[in-house]
C-alpha cells in the first residue's frame, strides 16, 4: 500500500475507531488504530500520510501529541485532522494554530469526514509532488524575504522562519498576488479545502502571527477594513 493511502486513527473510543477503519478501508485506504496518544507515538508515524486525532484522551491529549509531531522534523509535515467533541471557538483556533489541516466536531457524519480526508490527501499529494501549476519559479521574494514553495519554508536574511503550513500558504498567496486585497472568505477558500468550515477569526489569528514572525516585513501585510488583507510593498 502506498504511503499516501495509509491513515492512522487515534481515539480512545473503540467502537468509533472500528467504524472509521471500516469506512476508510471501504474507500480504498489502509487504516490503523491507536487507542491513545501514547500508543500512537510508539509507532513509526513516518509511514502515515494522515492522522485522525481525538483531543480528549488519556495522559497525553491530542493537542499535546500534535505539538510533539510538529516539533519533530520527521513528522512535522504529516497532515492532522482533529476529530473531537470540543467545539468551542477557542478550541478550534488552538487546533488550527497547532498546524492541523482540519477540525471536525463530534458527532459528525462519516460522509462529511471522508470528504475532508479526500481533500486533505489531494492537497498534500499535489503539494508533495510539486504540482503548482505551470510556474517555473517557485520562490517568492521581497528583499531578503523568501517563500520557497519547493522547500516549503520561509527565510529572512537566509534564516528559516518556523511557521505552520497554513501560515506559509497564506503568506505565499498574498505575496504571489501582491497589491491585491483578499477577503477572509477568499483566503479561506484558497487555503482551506472547500468542504471545511473555518471561522473568520482563524484568518485573523494567522495574519497576526505572520506579522509578528516577519519582523520589518510584517508591516507589508496590510489590513483594508471591511475588505480584507493584502501584501503591499
Amino acid at each position: 500500500m502506498d504511503k499516501e493511502n495509509k491513515i492512522l486513527i487515534v481515539d480512545d473510543e473503540e467502537t468509533l475507531c472500528e467504524v472509521l477503519r471500516f469506512n476508510l478501508e471501504m474507500e480504498g485506504y489502509a487504516a490503523d488504530v491507536a487507542y491513545s496518544a501514547e500508543e500512537a507515538l510508539a509507532l513509526d508515524l513516518r509511514k502515515y500520510s494522515l492522522i485522525l486525532l481525538d483531543i480528549m484522551m488519556g495522559e497525553i491529549s491530542g493537542t499535546q501529541m500534535a505539538r510533539i509531531l510538529k516539533k519533530n522534523p520527521e513528522t512535522a509535515s504529516i497532515p492532522i485532522i482533529f476529530c473531537t467533541a470540543r467545539d468551542a471557538e477557542d478550541d478550534v483556533v488552538t487546533g488550527l494554530d497547532l498546524g492541523a489541516d482540519d477540525y471536525v466536531t463530534k458527532p459528525y457524519s462519516i460522509k462529511n469526514l471522508l470528504a475532508r480526508v479526500r481533500s486533505v490527501l489531494r492537497r498534500t499529494l499535489r503539494t508533495d509532488n510539486g504540482h503548482n501549476g505551470n510556474d517555473t519559479n517557485n520562490a517568492l521574494t521581497c528583499g531578503t524575504l523568501v517563500v520557497d514553495r519547493d522547500k516549503k519554508e520561509c527565510r529572512i536574511d537566509g534564516e528559516v522562519i518556523k511557521m505552520p503550513r497554513k501560515e506559509l500558504e497564506i503568506l505565499a498567496l498574498l505575496m504571489q498576488h501582491r497589491g491585491q486585497v483578499f477577503s477572509r472568505e477568499k483566503i479561506i477558500s484558497r487555503v482551506w479545502p472547500e468542504e471545511v468550515v473555518v471561522l473568520d477569526r482563524v484568518v485573523d489569528v494567522n495574519i497576526t502571527r505572520l506579522r509578528n514572525k516577519l519582523g520589518k516585513y510584517g508591516k507589508m501585510i496590510v489590513t483594508r477594513p471591511g475588505y480584507g488583507y493584502g501584501f503591499m510593498e
